[in-house]
């Protein structure tokens, strides 16, 4: 597998490298990161070959928007994508303090859900603003659905419906403004609502396909591809407990969960493949989905992600994760090498 290797959004046809910059980091999340670091970190996946930069105005309270920005600025605009949310507005808040939400440093805005056809145009010209450009390549409704909002959920599914907060993406999209629409969350339920809605280009599935949970694969996955909406996976490493860390979920992992990755980390020495490796490339192996974001603090994270993405793994081990029943028994498992 090659890290910047061109894969298409079936719809838009916008091009989108395999792997894709994450910059929640950019943000400060949980720890800070300079302005320095983070233009190094961008310049660093640029001579990498990524051309897929994936924020949010959420990241850093309008943090990372602007250091992603900053950093591209000077990049010829055609020949990388670049996506952001909506469904946050930001407003200035002098009361905004480190560690709000896990931000380290943010910046001086609060954010408010504003899913409506008016708050999704206000937000996508504020981002373009922060960014710096007057062309965003993807618009991902962020964070929809009730792990974010409980059961406020209704009220903020209500503005996306009722309120016209679809409509106003699929207008972006028919004017050329942006290249194409989708979500951006956690849970694959509201996403398979969504699609009964709007026609999406692409999802941002975050820790719901990976090595370890595979629940989306046939209610979301399957039609995904079917109706050629591409995916993009987040979060393959759910947290760091594929990674090593022991968090699942942005907690600590439950016992189920550390018992399977025990069994996947006992595979994985058998056929000398690092587990990261097997996180990074198994969802890739679905016909929907099209690239991975991964989030790093550091050009040594990065280069080591590139590499567990870009080792070749043998297409025993991937036989006996199937024979073993560590992956769903329908869930297709890429070929590796003979």
């Amino acid at each position: 597998m090659n890290a910047c290797e061109i894969r298409t959004l079936p719809r838009s046809g916008l091009g989108l490298t395999a792997l894709g910059l994450g910059c929640s980091q950019l943000g400060g999340l949980y720890r800070p990161m300079s302005w320095a670091d983070s233009a190094a970190l961008i310049d660093a996946a640029w001579s990498a070959g990524l051309r897929y930069f994936d924020t949010a105005p959420y990241y850093g309270y309008t943090l990372s928007e602007r250091r992603v920005g900053q950093a591209l600025a000077a990049r010829e605009r055609d020949v990388f994508s670049l996506s952001t949310k909506v469904g946050r507005l930001m407003r200035p808040d002098m009361n905004v303090r480190p560690g709000d939400d896990g931000w380290a440093e943010p910046l001086p805005f609060r954010p408010f859900f504003d899913y409506s056809y008016g708050g999704i145009m206000r937000s996508y010209e504020d981002s373009q603003q922060r960014l710096g450009t007057g062309r965003l390549d993807i618009l991902y409704v962020h964070d929809i659905g009730t792990m974010t909002h409980g059961d406020r959920n209704g009220h903020y599914w209500a503005q996306l419906t009722e309120g016209r907060g679809f409509r106003a993406l699929e207008e972006l999209r028919a004017s050329g403004a942006v290249r194409a629409i989708g979500l951006g969350v956690n849970e694959w339920e509201i996403a398979v609502d969504a699609m009964n809605e709007v026609l999406l280009d692409v999802i941002l599935l975050a820790g719901r396909y990976t090595l370890l949970e595979q629940l989306a694969l046939e209610p979301l996955l399957d039609p995904c591809a079917r109706a050629q909406t591409a995916i993009v996976v987040g979060g393959v490493f759910n947290s760091g407990v594929l990674a090593g860390n022991g968090k699942f979920n942005y907690g600590d992992a439950p016992a189920a969960v550390v018992e399977k990755v025990r069994r996947l980390t006992a595979l994985c020495e058998r056929f000398d493949v690092p587990l990261p490796s097997a996180a990074l490339q198994f969802p890739f192996a679905h016909p929907a989905v099209v690239s991975c974001v991964v989030g790093v603090r550091s050009i040594a994270q990065l280069q080591q992600n590139i590499a567990w993405f870009e080792r070749p793994l043998p297409a025993r081990f991937w036989q006996a994760v199937s024979d073993e029943g560590l992956v769903a028994a329908n869930a297709p498992i890429p070929k590796g090498q003979a």
